[in-house]
């Protein structure tokens, strides 16, 4: 256990420094506040999106410049087969008696795929309420966060980690574009609708790796986990969703396609959806429009849907993008009279997407313009976008 423990732990030896991760400095600037309160802070999203990264940048920022000695940190997988017969109380406890530290003394808790261990909200619990700790977690399960949440209630918070944004492609790819160079920005643009934002096939540009990707997520996350006897079905159906991406999307249609049950259709729905290769968006209206209307359905990355598509539709998939920038809005969309708005947010902000010169029909622009709102965009670009999402945006 001490060698694992070790080699999960190189900052413990003298000088380990890790000069290779590039900074999503939004984000991370934004976890970099929650270091100094109490709560447990969860960070959530797909597979391989750069959870494990974002904690051990949080890790070498707490060695190196906020000077916390090493051995008052801890990173541990816990999906580790070593681990299995492990308790995490039992893991801290072990660490404890690795560097001799006392009951009193404060230390950082990095869990990595912590739902992978039974018991581990009543866990995270014991050790927020009896332990001098603070605590980093993350999970790549929507579903079990959300059911075990009432047990951390008032003592976690939860940030999901998106995909890379165009400007932090243009980052990891090592792209600089000068402001006289700006007629090159629709290009790049083009490139990063087809590449999307999986930081590893972003800078290795591997065609297998996100096809890969999602393999093991449906087979390991999904039917492994859901017992499902036959996960070509699974395969089948993601590839449905993402042809239907930006469009409603018909459990029943796709039940028929598949040859199985309607209520089988909207669990594996529900499936794909807390595995965070869906997301899916509900209509706004009363409480009954909500809950009976059809979703539609966006991709978690553009790489991953034009893997399974094809670079095609780029109004389409720039909606799709829009959606994931403008996710944290709380997003639904708006149906009348066979017209069609994209986005409405909570905070009542009307939003069309119209990639370039695509104009709006006149049922649109109808509905358009009798929506009651607090502000009306037409997106055509990703200049359009950034000034919606600005930190110095008014309504973002």
């Amino acid at each position: 256990m001490e060698n694992l423990l070790h080699r999960y732990n190189p900052w413990w030896e003298k000088g380990y420094l890790d000069a290779s991760f590039i900074q999503r400095d939004k984000i991370f600037e934004t976890l970099l506040h929650q270091l100094n309160n109490r709560q447990i802070v969860f960070i959530t999203g797909l597979r391989r999106i750069g959870k494990t990264t974002f904690l051990k940048m949080l890790i070498q920022t707490l060695i190196h410049k906020h000077n916390i000695n090493s051995k008052y940190v801890l990173y541990i997988c816990m999906d580790d087969y070593m681990l299995i017969n492990k308790s995490i109380i039992d893991i801290v406890e072990e660490y404890r008696k690795v560097h001799k530290l006392g009951f009193g003394e404060h230390i950082y808790l990095f869990f990595d795929e912590i739902t992978y261990k039974k018991d581990y909200e009543i866990q995270l619990k014991n050790l927020f309420d009896n332990h001098n700790v603070k605590i980093f977690a993350s999970s790549s399960s929507a579903s079990l966060l959300k059911s075990k949440r009432p047990y951390l209630t008032g003592r976690s918070v939860i940030f999901e980690l998106l995909p890379l944004d165009f400007n932090e492609y243009l980052l990891f790819k090592n792209i600089k574009i000068k402001k006289a160079d700006a007629h090159l920005i629709p290009g790049y643009f083009e490139e990063f609708l087809k590449t999307g934002g999986i930081p590893e096939y972003v800078l290795k540009g591997d065609p297998s790796y996100l096809q890969t990707l999602v393999d093991d997520i449906i087979f390991k996350d999904i039917a492994a986990v859901n017992n499902i006897k036959d996960p070509r079905i699974l395969i089948d159906y993601f590839l449905l969703l993402m042809e239907r991406a930006g469009k409603l999307v018909s459990i029943n249609k796709i039940a028929t396609i598949l040859q199985i049950s309607p209520d089988t259709s909207k669990r594996y729905l529900t499936f794909f959806s807390d595995a965070y290769l869906v997301y899916l968006l509900g209509r706004h209206g009363k409480t009954n429009e909500r809950l009976l209307s059809a979703k539609k359905v966006y991709a978690p990355d553009l790489g991953i849907r034009t893997s399974y598509t094809g670079f095609r539709d780029k109004g389409s998939l720039f909606e799709n993008y829009v959606f994931l920038q403008i996710k944290g809005l709380k997003p639904s969309y708006i149906y009348q009279d066979t017209a069609e708005i994209d986005f409405f947010t909570e905070n009542k902000i009307l939003i069309e997407v119209k990639y370039h010169h695509e104009a709006l029909s006149e049922k649109q622009n109808l509905l358009f313009n009798k929506i009651n709102a607090k502000k009306k965009i037409i997106i055509r670009s990703n200049a359009d976008l950034e000034q919606l999402v600005s930190p110095d945006s008014s309504i973002s």
